[in-house]
């Protein structure tokens, strides 16, 4: 038995959609928006403050093992209704939440691990979803584009390991714009009507930061996205991003020849 807690975008449903077909068994603690997996059966639509009330389900369920996926968002803290577990624990989600949106997660874990909970990494049971190392493109980085993601690495493992930033375009070593809160579709949109030629997309976990919970994630509309701010490359982590749309991603990248490589 597997505890998936789950929020919005694909990414949980493809997880979802893994486990029904290797036949293991499951629940969902339900953190999305509006009640998305409201027609599982095994689903429990319930808010974090409710901390009490999610333990007792876990280990209703004699489960010893859980999994984060997708969007999680940030909640409002003064309208969490809180149990007596979470008047216990919210001073030390608000306390991460100044830190960063990773940081709530991050407390998570150690709350659940107090309960003798274990987090395994989100993509666990689809393995599929990321990209070995390598060129996935037939179009291949040059020179130039090799120095660049070098630098953008670089600046990417210097940024804070608990903040949402997972995502940056550089060009010819220079940075042109980081991921804001919005996401990396408001940060491409934002450059549509940047010239230059060489802008290279750097999407991937930032040194120090917790493989288990929130590994940045791309797709096909994150590809069209690139297509029209005219983004040369992707660059992603071998083995810790997730590629949604894998094949019709890289056959839209081969069309429109922009390049793919996995670090």
């Amino acid at each position: 038995m597997i505890g998936l807690f789950l929020g919005e975008k694909k990414l949980p449903l493809e997880i979802l959609k893994s486990l029904k077909k290797k036949k293991i068994k499951y629940f969902i603690i339900d953190l999305s928006k509006n009640n998305k997996f409201k027609k599982d059966k095994n689903s429990y639509f319930i808010n974090i403050g409710k901390f009490g009330k999610i333990l007792e389900i876990i280990k209703s369920k004699k489960c010893k093992k859980v999994l984060f996926a997708g969007n999680i968002i940030k909640p409002k803290i003064s309208k969490l209704k809180l149990d007596l577990k979470g008047i216990y624990y919210i001073p030390r989600i608000i306390k991460a939440s100044k830190i960063g949106d990773a940081a709530i997660l991050k407390e998570l874990i150690k709350i659940l691990s107090e309960n003798k909970i274990k987090v395994i990494k989100l993509n666990t049971y689809n393995p599929e979803l990321t990209l070995n190392k390598g060129c996935h493109t037939k179009l291949k980085p040059s020179m130039t584009d090799k120095l660049t993601i070098k630098k953008g690495i670089q600046i990417l493992n210097k940024l804070n390991s608990l903040n949402h930033v997972q995502a940056l375009v550089v060009n010819n070593q220079k940075i042109i714009s980081f991921e804001k809160r919005k996401g990396t579709k408001d940060m491409l949109k934002s450059i549509r009507n940047n010239k230059l030629q060489n802008k290279l997309l750097l999407k991937m976990p930032k040194s120090k930061q917790d493989l288990r919970v929130d590994l940045p994630t791309i797709g096909l509309d994150t590809l069209k996205d690139c297509k029209k701010a005219n983004i040369k490359g992707i660059v992603i982590k071998a083995g810790q991003n997730i590629f949604l749309d894998k094949r019709e991603g890289l056959k839209f990248a081969n069309e429109n020849n922009i390049f793919v490589i996995a670090k």
